[in-house]
């Protein structure tokens, strides 16, 4: 007789199953970590592109004329809500100062392997800001 003890039997398929398992789950994190940062560069991304299409809405007289440069505040937060509107994500427009407007962006990102084991969406946010800035000759006035 073979010297295999019986009480072995299966004890590879336990073994296989096991690792199976946790190679699934660390793939799975490593794509839903990866879909997350992404996410929130895309969220970053969109604040920026949002702060800029507020930016462009300047009060022209005082601009034209030269004398000072500053945001029409009202056009300025239409155009950025616009934006994130179209972008289909969640924000806030702030403007500051009468220069700067800031945009707070929120989203969320669904987990493609780890909602699984019952992980649901997570939240992600961006950032940004843009000042409008009179220049002569290449430095700030």
């Amino acid at each position: 007789m073979m010297g295999r003890s019986r009480d072995e039997r299966g004890s590879i398929s336990v073994w296989l199953v096991t690792s199976s398992f946790v190679m699934m789950m660390l793939v799975g994190l490593a794509v839903d970590l990866g879909g997350q940062v992404h996410a929130k560069q895309r969220a970053h991304n969109i604040a920026a592109q949002a702060a800029r299409t507020g930016g462009e809405q300047v009060q022209a007289a005082p601009a034209i004329e030269g004398e000072y440069v500053a945001v029409d505040a009202v056009a300025a937060r239409h155009a950025a809500e616009d934006y994130l509107a179209a972008s289909g994500v969640t924000g806030t427009v702030t403007i500051s100062g009468g220069d700067t407007i800031t945009v707070n962006v929120t989203d969320t990102y669904t987990p493609k392997f780890l909602s699984f084991i019952g992980l649901g969406d997570l939240a992600v946010t961006g950032k940004a800001s843009a000042r409008l800035v009179r220049s002569l000759g290449g430095s700030e006035q």
